[in-house]
């Protein structure tokens, strides 16, 4: 049983360390911490942006917080929920990896909620991300221990020592040749009991709901500011970088790398939160 590793379940809370009254969510903290830390995301307001494959540089970095909040729905909550969970699988002594960390929003979230004991590793294909993250974990002032690294998924095992593996949108980034080696060498680097969270934009295979869903998405698009040309270029420039999965493959891919516990946690349209127990 999960509960039984942590001998400490009365005194700290439901499995580890003690939650804070509340967590960041879709409200005006994360809103402050968001204008803060990112320039307006301007990007795809020139049609011809669309034209070429959206890639992580040093534009994308400047604008990436304004970005993801407009674009991910509710994903304030999602960092919460992220937290939550986080919190109760990390144990002190292990690892917990946020593989395609971006600009470290998400480890920054995990800080005041996570046991201090847990050394938190960021990883990135990206290097102006990872100077992003540097930049924003400094001024946060994290006291734990941390490390950023650069690799890229395709080609490096990096997960060991491992307690919680957060995928934060970015396994739908990874080529699907690649993508059960990924899950497997996660799998292989957890702890027992050892948790991934998987967060991942997805196809519908039923065409009907497919088309609702996307739509739905552009009017969330619409009413966060952006403009009928900055989704039309945004969504050419990804049309061959992000590939997502319909919800059945990504449970079945866990299923094959060895998770024996699989469960969607959060689910709007086309966006899906898995949790997989090892």
């Amino acid at each position: 049983m999960i509960g039984s590793r942590r001998a400490v379940v009365k005194a700290r809370g439901l499995f580890g360390y003690t939650l804070p009254p509340s967590l960041p969510g879709d409200s005006q903290e994360m809103s402050q911490q968001r204008e803060s830390s990112s320039e307006p995301d301007r990007l795809f307001d020139d049609p011809e942006a669309g034209n070429s494959d959206f890639v992580f540089d040093n534009r994308t970095a400047r604008v990436f917080d304004d970005m993801v909040n407009r674009s991910v729905p509710l994903y304030g909550e999602i960092q919460r929920m992220l937290g939550e969970m986080a919190a109760d699988f990390a144990t002190p002594g292990s690892n917990l990896f946020d593989l395609g960390c971006a600009t470290g929003t998400s480890l920054i979230q995990l800080d005041p909620v996570v046991d201090p004991g847990v050394r938190f590793v960021g990883v990135d294909n990206s290097a102006e991300m990872l100077d992003k993250a540097r930049e924003k974990l400094t001024a946060h002032g994290m006291q734990r221990q941390w490390e950023l690294q650069q690799a890229d998924l395709h080609r490096e095992q990096v997960v060991e020592n491992a307690s919680v593996v957060i995928m934060n949108l970015t396994l739908q980034f990874i080529r699907p040749l690649y993508r059960e080696r990924v899950a497997r060498n996660i799998y292989e680097g957890l702890e027992e009991q050892g948790a991934l969270l998987l967060v991942e934009k997805l196809t519908i295979g039923d065409s009907l709901f497919n088309r609702l869903f996307i739509n739905y998405y552009y009017e969330m698009k619409r009413r966060h500011g952006y403009s009928e040309v900055e989704i039309a270029a945004k969504r050419e420039a990804l049309e061959n970088v992000l590939i997502p999965y319909r919800p059945e493959e990504n449970r079945e891919l866990l299923a094959q790398a060895g998770f024996s516990h699989i469960e969607e946690f959060f689910r709007w349209y086309n966006f899906s939160g898995i949790i997989a127990v090892k």
